[in-house]
């Protein structure tokens, strides 16, 4: 199944099945939802480090984040935690994620509960996140972050939103199995949003997933991956 499926809804939920205790798996896509290592860390070695995170807030304005795969909210939940430390006074983070299958509330739960470190994070979202979450979940969650998750596919949830990312997050389920989701087309609807000297990062490093990056308009760069992978992929929009 891909992201172009015809029966796929806006607001639909996919079986989860869950292995080593919280660890939840998509039967959908035959992958796990984050790395089997250490989701939180990975978040930030790939998302938050290969966009130059934090570091950037302390330079910035308000700042813009895109998120192709919402998934159990773990890479929210961290860069949440973060921007909590580093963020300045007045300053807003905007955290636009886009999901076709949004997860339950007692999943999001279970899933986040594996890290005391976002304990805080875990239960704002989970107390927030409404009962059947569909069309676009808009949650503020405290006086300087918002939240908003796009239920549907990615295509064209991005294509109806404004330009203005300061920074992506590629995080949809393996290449491999699931090609719709690092698609051309998608890779220039994400670069044509973003903003001058924007940024993306993604745990993903295949052949054609670089090639479309770079078709669409990013400079990419090839980084050492989070534990023993060999690559991922980082870059700017030029």
């Amino acid at each position: 199944m891909t992201d172009t499926d015809p029966e796929k809804i806006a607001g639909a939920h996919q079986p989860l099945e869950w292995r080593d205790g919280d660890m939840p798996y998509s039967p959908a896509f035959g992958d796990h939802f984050y790395c089997q290592t250490d989701g939180r860390l990975e978040c930030g070695h790939v998302f938050l480090a290969g966009n130059g995170l934090p570091q950037r807030w302390q330079v910035h304005g308000d700042f813009l984040i895109g998120e192709l795969g919402f998934g159990t909210g773990l890479n929210f939940a961290e860069t949440w935690r973060q921007w909590k430390l580093n963020r300045r006074t007045g300053q807003q983070l905007h955290f636009m994620s886009f999901e076709l299958y949004p997860m339950h509330r007692e999943e999001i739960d279970r899933a986040l509960s594996h890290w005391t470190e976002i304990d805080a994070e875990r239960q704002a979202l989970a107390a927030a996140w409404p009962e059947t979450p569909q069309a676009t979940v808009s949650l503020r969650l405290d006086d300087q972050t918002s939240l908003s998750v796009v239920c549907g596919r990615a295509l064209e949830g991005v294509a109806a939103t404004e330009a203005g990312f300061d920074a992506w997050y590629l995080d949809g389920f393996a290449p491999s199995r699931n090609a719709d989701m690092w698609s051309a087309e998608l890779m220039h609807l994400v670069c044509d949003k973003t903003k001058p000297n924007g940024t993306f990062a993604t745990y993903a490093a295949a052949g054609f997933v670089r090639r479309n990056l770079i078709a669409a308009g990013f400079v990419v760069e090839r980084r050492s991956g989070f534990a023993g992978k060999r690559e991922m992929l980082c870059g700017i929009k030029s």
